[in-house]
């Protein structure tokens, strides 16, 4: 298998992280504001720490619109889009400077540094929004705001409203229409900038090197955990400090529970290990997902429903490219999953027909993909006026069928019970075709074992 070279670890060490630049987040303001109607507003509420228990905190991750607005990654913060306001159009709500907060806790930027580190026009302490919001709001004729996601702020927003419908001032109007931003917004994220592309291809490097890390190192006998171990300490190390979404490790018949995260149980002897696991670079997700064996070869029953999935995906990969719809791959997929079920005893009939009527859901329950990019199931609409949405190039999705027999479906031929198998890359739709970011690692029998075989010996 060919594989494009990627940078040592000290390279990625010497380049440092890398960022999306303050033009790239001016020209995500000017879109939005160009969708917006005259006289209108716009409100994005950040993320807030969560306590994880008494006093200790979940790690921070900032809200994916606010961060694809603002860069700015603090907690207890509010940006303003105001299209044509004469003092500046990007506002920021941000916490003050704090010497004794920041002698326990670190840096804070503070208004006063946020408009030069993040572009924004005017910032002002966030102590002074109930003051200061309510006069932006005022007079304007719409409100794009996220309504529903934070019932908190949606409960602030409406009081600064009913503060302007209350007041007895001259002309005083609140705004005569709410607007959900989301429909706006999600359409400009859809759609991957150069930088983007270049964030989400380090966190699929980032992955690639935990996945082959941990197919060079699994032995029967390890804890299905002590192979997440191994996978957090690679991401972290090349530069993905964190996993994008809870890591999936799961030995033998726990493989069959699609979102199994326990990840307690000890890898056994002759079983495959499903491990769906991928890195968070600056905020960016990859989704990933790899199955091999234990010990290393894939047994004959093993390899007979690795080769339909491997096939399955494939097919799918190819239907990726501007003009077709989204729902392309998948059909593409799962036409190949039917005629595999078939091939192994465990559908009769026409394959066609058998297609049409979805047979296959009981072993492959879930889509081919879904969109990737700030958060691991993405946003943007799949359909558009009731039809699947047309794939143009900067789109990226994820292609993941699977075939999946727990132990207790007494349906499936024996030799095929235990056995889950998903295989999962992230294409970027190009304007030639598509381009599979997370090539670097092996999906073919003979590649993984070849792999495997080489980690036993070093």
């Amino acid at each position: 298998m060919s594989r494009q070279k990627q940078p040592t670890r000290s390279q990625v060490k010497r380049k440092g992280a890398r960022k999306i630049g303050l033009d790239e987040y001016r020209r995500r303001r000017r879109e939005l504001m160009a969708m917006m109607e005259a006289g209108s507003i716009a409100i994005v509420a950040g993320a807030t720490e969560k306590y994880r228990n008494a006093d200790v905190t979940y790690p921070f991750r900032q809200d994916s619109d606010f961060h694809y607005l603002t860069g700015f990654d603090e907690p207890d913060a509010v940006f303003v889009l105001v299209p044509g306001r004469a003092h500046g159009e990007s506002i920021l709500f941000c916490r003050e400077r704090d010497d004794e907060h920041e002698r326990w806790h670190g840096d804070i930027t503070g208004p006063e540094r946020v408009m030069q580190l993040h572009g924004m026009d005017d910032a002002f302490p966030l102590s002074d929004i109930d003051d200061i919001l309510p006069g932006l709001i005022e007079g304007r004729t719409r409100l794009y705001y996220a309504m529903g996601q934070d019932r908190d702020f949606d409960v602030q927003v409406i009081d600064w409203v009913k503060m302007i419908d209350s007041s007895n001032d001259p002309g005083s109007e609140p705004p005569g229409e709410f607007v959900q931003l989301e429909q706006y917004l999600h359409e400009l994220r859809l759609f991957k900038s150069a930088a983007e592309i270049e964030l989400m291809q380090l966190a699929a490097d980032a992955t690639a090197r935990g996945h082959i890390r941990i197919m060079q190192c699994v032995e029967p006998g390890m804890l299905e955990y002590e192979l997440e171990a191994e996978l957090t300490h690679e991401f972290a190390m090349n530069g993905a400090r964190s996993a994008a979404y809870p890591s999936i490790v799961g030995g033998g018949n726990n493989a069959c529970v699609l979102h199994y995260i326990r990840n307690s149980d000890v890898l056994c002897d002759g079983d495959l290990v499903l491990v769906d696991a991928g890195g968070e670079y600056e905020n960016y997700a990859c989704d990933f997902t790899r199955t091999f064996p234990v010990n290393g070869r894939f047994a004959e029953p093993q390899a007979r429903v690795y080769e339909i999935v491997l096939e399955a995906q494939a097919a799918a990969i190819d239907r990726i490219a501007p003009g077709n719809t989204w729902n392309e791959p998948h059909e593409a997929a799962m036409r190949v999953i039917t005629r595999g079920l078939i091939s192994l005893g465990i559908l009769e009939g026409d394959p066609e027909t058998l297609f049409t009527e979805a047979a296959y859901q009981p072993y492959c329950m879930h889509k081919t993909g879904h969109w990737l990019g700030l958060d691991v199931h993405d946003v943007g609409d799949y359909q558009v006026n009731g039809e699947w949405r047309v794939f143009e190039e900067g789109m990226v999705t994820t292609v993941e069928p699977g075939l999946y027999f727990p132990a207790d479906l007494l349906q499936v031929p024996e030799c095929y019970r235990g056995i889950g198998i998903r295989i999962e890359d992230d294409v970027l739709v190009t304007r030639a075709g598509n381009r599979v970011l997370t090539h670097a690692v092996p999906r073919t029998i003979q590649d993984i074992e070849a792999l495997m075989a080489r980690g036993e010996g070093s």
